[in-house]
């Protein structure tokens, strides 16, 4: 169903104010020039266009031709536009001879633009008008259309009715005459007991035969019978069918009552608009004077024109004038400068000479300085080399013990990430994945000579071997993880990628299992990453209502295990080409922030430290 005609612009839609709020409130000229008629013009306008729109309505309803009417509407409001637009008003107005002032000239525009803008709000309004009316018709014809399909269901709805009722009426007879032929069933078993005693040999066959046949005739009543209820209850169902159409036949007539209230309400609204037919007439007549008037006003405006033209000729050479004199003075002052500055010059030539004089005694002072610092190197390089020897001394007797140092840091970094790849690929335990953390921390010779056995044996076989090495060992020392947004040199803008590198190489030194988790932006220095591969697992982070998953990256730089985030976001938070400075960085970050505690919770990593760096990782705290 479409919208009743009274939610649709309303034909006595409120129109704009003609008049100016801040004009004079008597609207009259300095030269006996009277505003009053336009205004007149303009309202009495407003009716004669209503008229002329309700006219070519009615004879729109009458003959079809409502395209061929609205069209004409729009071409004389377009012509009302175009002629009054706002470079031929506000060209000087003049009536009579005499020149206007600016303020009443914006007064005349305003009232003419909005005696515009309401003729086009009735145009509006009484097309919507027409077009609910034919909505209307049609709806009726649909809806007449509805209630004779719906008569037509009511009449087999009765016929059938009558049929079942004789139906009804023939089941009930037949029950009756079945009744009366048990009866003569038990008669006729007595009497057959009776005589069966007498004569037993000659009636046997005769009442096996009458048996047969009665038993026959029952069986045909029977099913007889459950026909006749089968069809019964057809009939009730559809007796049920006609109560909803019932039903529907009540809603569709208050539908037609209402549509029938609102054809009367625009029936009646187009008899008002026809009683305003009389003051088209006048309504054009006043446009043709208001034509005559602005075409003098026009002329007035083009001499003006021509005036103001040459007033700007006038300015613009003596601004030229102003700009040549305005050069001369300066080129004037500067050469006052350089007659001062050669003074200066001179001056500042015998300080030169004097610091110059300064230097070269500071030189030889700072010759004899260096001189002794570099006595005090050549001391310190012996006592360094001193210190050599015994650390490779030291060196040799910690060759003895079970740890291997001789391998490289990267090697236990990326036996490190091989670890946690298969806790998040759910291929070992966390507590076994604890054990073999243990081992990588202490650098144990088992594990190294472990890894370097099974190089050339598949996958299972290296985390057979790895779970077999795990102890109960205790760590040498703290678990740090690091959460950061740079690092050097794969990320780096400013100082903070060097302190995080830095940190984590001499913790790692000092036989801390270090780790660090950046996020993977599409900017990075990918060649500065050993190692760079995806594992086989997604992470899922909760942010701004909703989850969002995330692809983890593992790979060493500079010796350090790091873990790399992917988030697979709509907005593509790290893929804008630069590391800060977006719009949205509180977001983005905050979302790496989240993934990160998402990635430590389903890895199971217990770290002892966890060192945020930072504004961009404070969101972890």
């Amino acid at each position: 169903m479409s919208k009743p005609p009274s939610e649709r612009i309303p034909t006595s839609a409120e129109l704009l104010p003609i008049r100016d709020e801040e004009s004079e409130p008597e609207n009259s000229f300095p030269n006996g020039v009277d505003v009053e008629p336009f205004v007149n013009h303009e309202t009495s306008g407003k009716d004669d266009v209503n008229t002329v729109i309700d006219v070519e309505n009615i004879a729109e309803q009458n003959s079809g031709t409502l395209s061929a009417s609205a069209g004409d509407v729009e071409r004389t409001s377009e012509q009302i536009i175009n002629g009054l637009v706002l470079p031929s008003v506000t060209k000087a107005l003049a009536i009579n001879g005499e020149q206007l002032s600016s303020m009443q000239l914006e007064d005349l525009v305003g009232m003419i633009k909005n005696a515009e803008r309401n003729i086009l709000v009735l145009n509006q309004a009484r097309v919507h008008a027409l077009e609910d009316i034919h909505k209307v018709l049609d709806e009726k014809e649909t809806l007449q259309g509805e209630i004779n399909i719906l008569e037509m269901r009511l009449a087999e709805a009765d016929a059938r009715i009558k049929v079942a009722s004789q139906g009804k009426i023939h089941v009930e007879f037949l029950e009756s005459q079945l009744e009366m032929l048990r009866n003569e069933l038990t008669d006729r078993g007595e009497l057959e007991l009776y005589e069966n005693q007498k004569k037993f040999s000659n009636e046997e066959l005769l009442s096996t035969h009458d048996d047969h046949s009665l038993n026959k005739e029952v069986n045909s009543l029977r099913t007889e019978n459950l026909a006749l209820k089968n069809d019964i209850q057809a009939l009730k169902s559809m007796i049920s069918n006609v109560k909803n159409t019932d039903e529907r036949m009540a809603t569709l007539e208050n539908e037609c009552s209402f549509l029938g209230s609102s054809v009367k309400e625009l029936e009646s609204k187009l008899l008002v608009s026809q009683q305003d037919s009389p003051n088209i007439s006048t309504l054009k007549v006043e446009y043709q004077e208001l034509w005559e008037k602005v075409a003098n006003l026009q002329q007035l405006f083009d001499t003006a024109t021509k005036q103001a033209d040459q007033a700007t000729l006038v300015l613009q050479q003596n601004q030229d004038l102003r700009k040549k004199v305005d050069k001369l003075e300066k080129s004037l002052e500067e050469v006052n400068v350089l007659k001062v500055s050669s003074d200066k010059m001179q001056q500042s030539n015998e300080l030169i000479q004097k610091k110059i004089k300064l230097l070269e005694e500071r030189l030889q002072k700072s010759d004899q300085e260096i001189y002794s610092f570099v006595q005090l190197y050549q001391e310190s390089l012996e006592a360094f080399q001193d210190t050599l020897n015994s650390l490779k001394e030291e060196s040799k007797k910690r060759t003895s013990d079970a740890l291997v140092d001789d391998m490289p840091r990267e090697f236990w970094s990326r036996l490190l990430l091989t670890i946690d790849g298969w806790v998040l690929e759910k291929k070992i335990s966390n507590s076994d994945a604890k054990l073999l953390r243990e081992l990588v921390w202490k650098k144990d010779r088992c594990i190294r000579d472990a890894h370097i056995a099974c190089k050339e044996k598949n996958e299972r076989e290296v985390i057979s071997t790895f779970l077999r090495l795990a102890s109960s060992q205790a760590s040498p020392g703290l678990y740090i993880v690091h959460i950061a947004a740079e690092m050097a040199p794969v990320a780096k803008v400013g100082g903070l990628g060097d302190v995080v590198t830095g940190l984590g190489k001499t913790l790692q030194k000092k036989g801390h299992l270090v780790e660090i988790i950046l996020p993977k932006y599409d900017c990075m220095q990918y060649d500065g990453i050993y190692d760079l591969r995806a594992l086989d697992v997604t992470v899922e982070s909760y942010f701004d209502g909703k989850l969002f998953q995330n692809k983890i990256w593992v790979g060493t730089v500079e010796g350090l295990p790091v873990y790399f985030i992917e988030p697979h976001h709509p907005n593509k938070f790290f893929w804008r080409g630069q590391y800060y400075g977006e719009h949205d960085d509180f977001k983005r970050f905050s979302f790496f922030s989240r993934a990160a505690l998402e990635f430590l919770l389903q890895a199971g990593k217990k770290p002892d430290i966890i060192h945020c760096h930072d504004w961009q990782t404070a969101f972890v705290v």
